[in-house]
């Protein structure tokens, strides 16, 4: 069978630096951290009271009011960067068979708050709501996306932790490769910044406690970085086969070139500090994407500011890329919008697709003291203009899953 190209034709992005693509890139643009005090609900009793939360929320511009009442905000986040990425592809405004487009959006941890609440009225009542199991499954998301929009291809929802959204991306793009679909709405939700999902994470000492300067608390590749900051949001894009996307006249923003996978099978929290799995990771992309280590400009970095991860991660990269690791540009998103969890990935490869059709790569911020044992260059602090062709991005999850995704500028 003929090779199949895969395209992005759409994207989505919900954002603590903003919603849709024009307000996401205006956010990055600016380089400056969207980590703030947590006001949403009483922080004061927990030891990390800082994340980086979506603003100016407002779902009653895309859905129907019922999966705003009875839906958590993980949910609702999904849907509407489903609903983003689709009108940005105008993919309903064409001819298409409905029965090609599937649907694969994930979520780490799914619908915290939903449960949170519920449980809450269980424990005084013994009752919960009717539709508290299916607001909460993480599966729920690509199921509603295919009842708004009539699509009836392969539908189901991926969970790796803060790899969910690598992973159903790169199920989409192999769904479409092998000619199971011709267009994949893809991508990750989350929205676990509550009270149980805040103590679960500072118990294990995971994230950031620098709760006197918010805006400086995630700090990817620094000295001093103490933890990752959670943020919350959705990043969804419309992938899809080339000709299909050419035949519609359709605006293609990048092209998906390969994909990478491997375990670290060593930790169910704690990254391998060695690097090698990761390496296999990023190693199995590029042969995937058919490309070499000097063929790759910039990589959207996991880079969550946690002081194991990032040492590991660096690592990954010198052994994957060996003599070629010092030219090849690395910067972490995180640095200005958190750590979205399962919808990193989804938010990081559009921050990735944006910055190279602007002709810039996005900083990694906070970079007072860069760690001496990361000696890669992090774009510290500053926008920096370049023409990045191929690029990839990382993402790596608890329980050691680790994937990265290659996209090239399109020609």
């Amino acid at each position: 069978m003929e090779k199949r190209r895969i395209v992005i034709t759409g994207m989505g992005p919900v954002t603590p630096l903003g919603m849709g693509k024009e307000k996401y890139l205006e956010g990055l643009m600016r380089c400056k951290s969207a980590v703030k005090l947590i006001t949403h609900l009483d922080a004061s009793k927990f030891s990390s009271r800082i994340a980086a939360m979506v603003q100016d929320f407002n779902p009653e511009e895309y859905m129907d009011k019922l999966y705003i009442k009875r839906g958590d905000r993980f949910l609702q986040f999904g849907i509407v960067a489903s609903i983003l990425a689709i009108k940005d592809s105008k993919l309903m405004e064409s001819n298409i068979d409905k029965e090609r487009i599937g649907v694969i959006i994930g979520s780490g941890i799914g619908g915290l708050k939903l449960f949170e609440e519920q449980h809450s009225i269980f424990l005084q009542t013994t009752k919960v709501s009717p539709y508290f199991i299916p607001m909460l499954i993480t599966n729920m998301i690509s199921g509603v996306v295919a009842i708004q929009h009539g699509f009836k291809g392969p539908n189901y929802a991926v969970s790796s932790a803060c790899a969910t959204s690598n992973h159903a991306l790169a199920t989409a793009f192999d769904f479409i490769k092998h000619g199971r679909a011709d267009v994949v709405v893809a991508g990750g939700a989350e929205a676990a910044v509550t009270n149980m999902g805040i103590q679960g994470f500072a118990i294990m000492k995971a994230i950031s406690f620098r709760n006197d300067a918010p805006e400086k608390a995630s700090r990817p590749f620094d000295r001093d970085r103490d933890g990752f900051v959670m943020g919350e949001g959705a990043g969804v894009v419309v992938l899809e086969e080339l000709e299909h996307a050419k035949k519609r006249g359709a605006t293609i923003y990048a092209e998906m070139i390969g994909v990478g996978m491997s375990d670290d099978a060593y930790n169910m929290v704690a990254p391998c500090g060695d690097g090698d799995a990761a390496a296999l990771c990023i190693q199995r992309c590029l042969k995937d994407a058919s490309i070499q280590p000097a063929d790759v400009d910039y990589i959207n970095a996991h880079g969550t500011s946690t002081p194991d991860g990032d040492i590991a991660e660096s690592n990954a990269i010198k052994k994957a890329f060996g003599e070629h690791y010092k030219r090849v540009m690395v910067s972490s998103t995180k640095s200005m919008i958190g750590h979205l969890l399962g919808a990193a990935g989804g938010v990081e490869l559009i921050a990735t697709i944006l910055g190279m059709r602007k002709g810039v790569v996005f900083p990694t911020i906070n970079i007072e003291n860069q760690d001496p044992e990361i000696d890669l260059d992090v774009v510290p602090n500053e926008l920096r203009k370049a023409d990045v062709k191929i690029a990839l991005s990382n993402s790596f999850g608890f329980g050691g899953h680790n994937c990265t995704i290659a996209i090239k500028k399109f020609e």
